[in-house]
């Protein structure tokens, strides 16, 4: 399982932690008379309540249960749940029926729910280009002067989409008594520790807030009031359901036992102890409320964990199983055919009525301006509503990359029905910051190491500026500072033409090798400095087009030259100016070890080359293309990549370090780092791996793979050949890790050396 396993194993989520709820808080009303009358068909049978604990995955169990009592003719007059248990108790309170909630829940890929970012492909190229610099997992902010973290591991944001869906058919219910079922769910105000039961509001985002399992889902804010897991205080609210007029508790519990010692040698291994603790312990106190005529389900759901979402069928089956032993008891509470058919009748979910969308309203921000988005939205005002559409919706306002939560409802008025998109800007913003590390060793005395970070300030103004630097030290000291200005000049796709400005410098130390046996020849700095000025339009999800001008100087110095080199003992000066055009495409869904999609990236600028030191000057066009391509066979993964480069002119002789290299990791592995120079550059790449089932701590998972790869680099434009083409091929393993993609490669060519590398960072 990918991220939310992940995350459980980090925290050690057990299943007491659960999944809390969250809702408005407020006195329990007086059972709505018509629901009671309703679920009183059969005067002469006791008031069932049915009571559902919390626990992460393992309550997907709660379906199989269900199941079980549909096939046994038992109603159920009243649900109270907590965590996961509420989640599943408030869609069957709402009128969905066992099967249906299975169906659904076997359909869903628990992975996208759970994900902390919108898939990559729905990305603006603004948000997705951070990605080959950093990765995406470790991100903090600073907000008021305060440096500031995210609140939770996992987004609760694909589940909020999901239970909107569910619960559209009573959107208009706000009394949870009112409901097909009556329902109640509990939570925990987190600023006083007490229980908070939750009688009414919108179900569909009380069912979300239930996603605050410390540490891993964030906690809600309703009311004013602070809500977490109710888990905490109490996972099996039994003395909920018989304050809701129950004669009869069905208790079902599925927490898990307590972690092994072996587990308990982390933070997040004792942390996650601490919360089973305390669970366990308000678990046992409402144990001791059961009477005779009660009856307890306990599921043995043996080794299957708060985060085992993967396992949905198992654990759906072995909810029912679980009932098998307690069906003689159930038998009592049974009522005959007819009259659980008519019980289902009444209890069954609304039809969804067609609504025509008079308005389309945003609420819950304070310095992002979503109506800027409203054009390229695909709900429109005077249409008939379309629930995916409003899905769709809600996920491009969350690809902006500004809010934690992006749902949407519907909302009557006094002057007609209106689309609401509700959202919750991220807390750690708006200045947002990412760290990372690059570093290779090749085991022979060859090593380097860059420590980077970047900072993104986003809503400079109420259109969206940006400004966004990048620093990093080490073998390649880099300062880059760039602002990016929407100019709002039309709607729809073009609507963010932007016009940026961007300064960098840059320092790089070179080894120069001889091509063909690999020895040193000399070392040489490199420094560069960059101005550039672009107008630019975005292309929606899949890139950008950007025309500008740029200005590069350049100073490449020789600092140890060998005796057969001292012709490449001179400095060289120089400048180029000219008119930059470049293009992206980009729908990649990972940036390291990529599954599916494709990235093609195109510049082209032409214009004056100017050397003062020696003295030329001359016309120029310098092209440069890379793309690449994946596509996946289950776990094994084709990825094919293509370089060409050309820095143009006629005379580069004195500037074979200041273009381009080949050589080292993924390279042309085999050869040396930056072994091959020259002006032209090709290169070629077939790589193939395939993903372990093993997750590690804060990785995307483990991967095995080899690549075979093609290419050279020439001085002169007329010399380029695929005759001279150099090969080269590695082994390697490796994983997508929180500060970037890791190998441990094994690298040979045949006109190179074998070697083996490890490396942090793309190569």
């Amino acid at each position: 399982m990918g991220a939310l396993r992940r995350a459980a194993r980090w925290l050690g989520v057990v299943a007491g932690s659960g999944l809390a709820l969250a809702a408005m808080a407020g006195e329990l009303p007086a059972v709505d008379a018509a629901a009671s009358s309703a679920s009183q068909t059969q005067t002469a049978r006791p008031r069932i309540g049915l009571v559902l604990s919390g626990g992460g995955a393992r309550g997907l169990a709660h379906v199989g249960v269900l199941k079980m009592l549909e096939h046994e003719h038992i109603p159920i007059d009243v649900i109270a749940g907590t965590s996961m248990g509420a989640i599943v108790g408030g869609l069957y309170a709402s009128g969905m029926s066992a099967a249906q909630i299975e169906t659904q829940l076997m359909m869903i890929k628990w992975d996208e729910i759970f994900a902390n970012r919108v898939e990559r492909p729905l990305l603006s190229q603004r948000r997705k280009e951070e990605d080959f610099q950093f990765s995406p997992v470790l991100e903090f902010g600073m907000r008021e002067g305060e440096l500031r973290t995210p609140l939770g591991a996992l987004s609760g944001r694909g589940l909020e989409t999901l239970l909107r869906r569910y619960t559209m058919p009573v959107r208009d219910v706000h009394d949870f008594a009112r409901l097909a079922i009556p329902f109640r769910a509990v939570a925990t105000n987190m600023e006083t520790g007490a229980p908070v039961i939750l009688t009414h509001g919108d179900l569909a985002l009380a069912l979300r807030s239930s996603m605050s399992v410390p540490g891993v889902f964030a906690p809600t804010e309703l009311d004013g009031l602070i809500l977490g897991d109710g888990a905490l205080v109490d996972n099996l609210p039994i003395d909920v359901a018989r304050d809701m007029g129950a004669d009869v508790v069905i208790a079902v519990n599925i927490g898990s036992p307590l972690a092994a010692r072996e587990t308990l040698a982390s933070v997040g291994g004792l942390t996650g102890q601490m919360i089973s603790i305390l669970t366990e312990q308000n678990v046992q106190r409402s144990l001791a409320l059961l009477k005779p005529v009660d009856v307890l389900i306990t599921p043995d759901l043996g080794t299957l964990a708060a985060g085992d979402f993967d396992k949905t069928r198992e654990l759906i089956d072995r909810g029912q199983a679980g009932v098998q032993p307690q069906l003689k008891r159930l038998a009592a509470l049974a009522v005959d055919a007819s009259a659980y058919r008519q019980w289902q009748a009444v209890h069954s979910a609304p039809t969804v009525e067609d609504v025509r969308i008079g308005f389309i309203r945003f609420e819950g921000t304070k310095l992002t301006r979503p109506q800027r988005l409203a054009d390229q939205l695909e709900s429109t005002p005077g249409e008939a509503f379309d629930e995916g559409k409003a899905e769709r919706d809600a996920l491009q306002l969350a690809a902006s990359g500004d809010y934690t939560r992006s749902d949407f409802r519907l909302l009557r008025t006094p002057e007609g029905e209106g689309l609401l998109f509700d959202l919750e800007e991220k807390p750690w913003g708006p200045n947002y910051f990412r760290v990372g590390l690059d570093l290779f060793t090749d085991f022979r005395g060859d090593s380097a190491f860059n420590i980077k970070v970047i900072h993104n300030r986003r809503w400079l103004n109420s259109t969206g500026t940006e400004w966004r630097s990048f620093a990093q030290i080490g073998q390649t000291p880099r300062l880059f500072t760039e602002l990016l200005h929407p100019l709002n000049l039309f709607k729809g796709l073009g609507s963010d033409w932007f016009i940026a400005a961007y300064a960098e410098a840059q320092r790089r130390e070179l080894t120069v090798f001889d091509a063909d046996s690999g020895h040193e020849r000399g070392r040489f700095t490199r420094s560069q400095g960059r101005l550039g000025l672009d107008l630019g339009q975005p292309w929606g999800k899949f890139g950008e087009l950007r025309l500008g001008l740029s200005y590069v100087a350049f100073h490449l110095r020789p600092d140890l030259i060998s005796a057969e080199a001292q012709s490449s003992n001179e400095a060289v000066r120089g400048h180029e100016t000219g008119m930059r055009l470049g293009a992206i495409l980009d729908q990649l869904d990972y940036v390291n070890f990529p599954t599916r999609g494709y990235r093609l990236e195109a510049t082209a600028i032409t214009g004056k080359r100017q050397l003062s030191q020696p003295s030329h000057s001359e016309d120029f066009t310098r092209v440069e293309l890379d793309g690449t391509a994946a596509i996946s066979f289950g776990r094994t993964t084709l990825n094919t990549y293509v370089l060409a480069q050309s820095a143009g002119g006629n005379d580069l002789s004195k500037l074979d370090r200041y273009s381009y290299t080949l050589g080292g990791f993924h390279r042309l592995s085999g050869y040396r780092q930056d072994q091959l120079a020259g002006s032209q550059v090709l290169l070629g790449r077939l790589m193939a791996y395939h993903r372990l089932d093993t997750m590690p701590l804060l990785t995307r998972g483990f991967f095995m793979g080899g690549s075979l790869e093609a290419g050279n680099a020439w001085q002169r434009e007329r010399d380029v050949s695929l005759s001279d083409l150099r090969f080269g091929s590695s082994l390697f393993v490796g994983a997508d890790t929180a500060l970037g993609p890791l190998y441990l490669g094994l690298t040979y060519a045949p006109r190179g050396e074998t070697a083996l590398y490890l490396y942090l960072g793309r190569p």
